[in-house]
C-alpha cells in the first residue's frame, strides 16, 4: 500500500479528531433539546429546595433553556429517588439528592432502588454544616453547655424535628444523644420544609438541620444557633461556634447535596449537565448565595462523585449500628 504524503496523513488524522469531537461538540451545543425535569425529593422549602432553585434558576439563564423542579416528598426522600430511578435514562431526567439517600440503606429494609448502581453520579452541588438550633421562645438555652444542662436535668422533655426518619437530620440527633449521653423525642416529618414551620411556630424544640435551610431563619431571629457540627466555623456565620469550641469536639455531621441521572442515560448528556453546574456554582452570584447559606462547593465530579457517595454509604452504616437508630 502506498504511503499518505506527509502533508495529506496530516490532514486525514485531524479529519478524523475532528469526526470523533464532532458529536460531542453537537451534544453540548444542542443539550438539553427539551425541558429538563430535576426530581427533588423533599417538600419545597427544605434544604435540598434551598439549594436546587437558585442552581437551576442559574443554569436556565446560562443556556437559555428550561430547567423544572418537581418535588416529590415522602418517606425520608426515599419515595423521590425510587421515582428518579425509573425516570426515562434520556437526558433530561435527574435527581437532586442528599446525604440521606447513603444512609437511607442503612434504615430502610427495602428500597425499590440501589442508590449505586441504578444511577450516574453527576457532581456534588454544595456541603453545609448541620447546625444545632432552636425554638428561642420554647427553649431558653443560649449555647451548648447550657441546652445540655437542660437536657440532663429533664430528660425526655425536649423533642426534635427531622426531615423524615432515615435523613441526616434523624441521625445528627440519633449521633448527639449517643455522644452526650442524654435523651430527647425525635418527631419525624415529611421534608425539613414542614419540619421547620413547626419549629418556628413552636409546635417542636429543637432540630439538627444543615445550615443551608436554616440560615435565614437564624438571621431572621426566628430560630436560635446553638453550635455547628463542624471543625470550623461556617462561611458567612463567623459568630457561630463550633461544637468542638463548645466542649463536644466529636460532634460533627455534615450535609452535601449532589446531582445524579438515572441508570443509562447518555455519557454526553452527563459531561454536559456536569459542565453547565461546574459554570453555574463558579459563578459570583452563586458562590455569594452559598456563602449566606455557610455552604462550600466541593470540586467532585461523575466518577470521583460516585466514589465519594459509596465511601458515605459506608460510613452511615457504621453510624447507624452504633447509634441503634431505628424507624420512628
Amino acid at each position: 500500500m502506498t504511503p499518505y504524503p506527509r502533508t495529506t496523513r496530516r490532514t486525514v488524522l485531524l479529519a478524523g479528531a475532528s469526526a470523533l469531537a464532532a458529536p460531542w461538540v453537537h451534544a453540548q451545543s444542542t443539550w438539553p433539546s427539551k425541558p429538563v425535569t430535576v426530581i427533588v425529593p423533599f417538600p419545597p422549602g427544605g434544604g435540598t429546595d434551598a439549594f436546587a432553585r437558585p442552581l437551576f434558576a442559574m443554569m436556565s439563564k446560562n443556556t437559555g433553556k428550561q430547567f423544572v423542579i418537581d418535588n416529590k416528598g415522602g418517606a425520608g426522600g426515599t419515595l423521590g429517588a425510587g421515582l428518579a430511578a425509573r425516570a426515562a435514562p434520556d437526558g433530561a431526567n435527574f435527581f437532586m439528592g442528599a446525604v440521606h439517600h447513603t444512609i437511607a440503606p442503612s434504615m430502610y429494609p427495602k428500597l425499590d432502588y440501589n442508590i449505586e448502581t441504578d444511577f450516574v453520579p453527576v457532581g456534588l452541588v454544595a456541603s453545609v454544616p448541620q447546625v444545632i438550633v432552636v425554638n428561642p421562645q420554647k427553649v431558653q438555652a443560649t449555647n451548648l453547655k447550657e441546652l445540655l444542662d437542660f437536657i440532663r436535668k429533664n430528660p425526655g422533655r425536649l423533642n426534635y424535628a427531622s426531615a423524615g426518619n432515615g435523613t441526616s437530620h434523624h441521625l445528627a440527633g440519633e449521633l448527639f444523644k449517643l455522644q452526650t449521653k442524654t435523651f430527647i423525642t425525635h418527631i419525624p416529618y415529611r421534608g425539613a420544609g414542614p419540619a421547620l414551620q413547626d419549629l418556628i411556630a413552636g409546635q417542636v424544640d429543637m432540630m439538627f438541620d444543615g445550615l443551608g435551610s436554616s440560615a435565614a431563619h437564624i438571621k431572621g431571629g426566628r430560630l436560635r444557633a446553638i453550635a455547628v457540627a463542624a471543625d470550623k466555623r461556617a462561611p458567612g456565620f463567623a459568630d457561630l461556634v463550633t461544637a468542638p469550641e463548645a466542649g463536644e469536639k466529636d460532634y460533627k455531621v455534615a450535609t452535601w447535596y449532589g446531582i445524579w441521572a438515572p441508570k443509562g442515560t447518555p455519557k454526553e448528556a452527563v459531561a454536559a449537565m456536569a459542565e453547565e453546574m461546574r459554570k453555574a456554582v463558579g459563578s459570583p452570584e452563586l458562590k455569594a448565595t452559598w456563602n449566606g447559606m455557610g455552604a462550600e462547593t466541593p470540586n467532585v465530579w461523575t466518577d470521583d462523585f460516585g466514589k465519594f457517595a459509596s465511601s458515605e454509604v459506608k460510613r452511615w452504616a457504621v453510624v447507624v449500628k452504633s447509634s441503634g437508630a431505628k424507624l420512628d
